[in-house]
């Protein structure tokens, strides 16, 4: 990486590990963390935030004496999982959202990873937010969503 990234470094780079995983050109374990700061010219640091990234959105799990690998079972980011929430408690517009609490319990994810999906799916224009109320199903998702 030879220019700041607007995005910020970190988040570039988890875009790549995640096009790599999705093109299977990663199918079980990742290079190590040192091989990836010189791949992608970055410092440690950098490289674990991206890997963080990716773990908060169930892409990558950490393997104690392994390092990091590809997540086994559902493949797809927390935003899929809880965008299917709307076809799989079929949700309709207007219909009240489960709340992070229950999100979190529903698919095992921290608080703040719930939260950030939960932003990106408002930023599509799935869910509106009512303050005070919780957020409820603003529009239903296209059909062009990963399974």
């Amino acid at each position: 990486m030879s220019e700041a990234s607007p995005r910020g470094t970190y988040l570039v780079i988890s875009d790549a590990l995640r096009r790599a995983i999705a093109e299977r050109e990663i199918v079980d374990a990742l290079p190590s963390e040192a091989d990836l700061m010189r791949s992608h010219g970055v410092s440690r640091n950098t490289i674990r935030r991206a890997l963080k990234v990716l773990e908060g959105e169930g892409v990558l799990e950490s393997a104690p004496g392994i390092g990091w690998r590809v997540a086994r079972g559902d493949r797809r980011t927390l935003v899929e999982r809880m965008t299917g929430v709307i076809a799989e408690d079929a949700l309709a517009i207007g219909d009240t959202f489960p709340s992070e609490a229950k999100l979190c319990e529903r698919f095992g994810f921290s608080r703040t990873a719930v939260r950030h999906a939960l932003a990106q799916m408002e930023g599509s224009g799935l869910l509106d937010t009512v303050h005070g109320k919780g957020r409820t199903v603003r529009t239903l998702p296209s059909t062009d969503v990963r399974p």
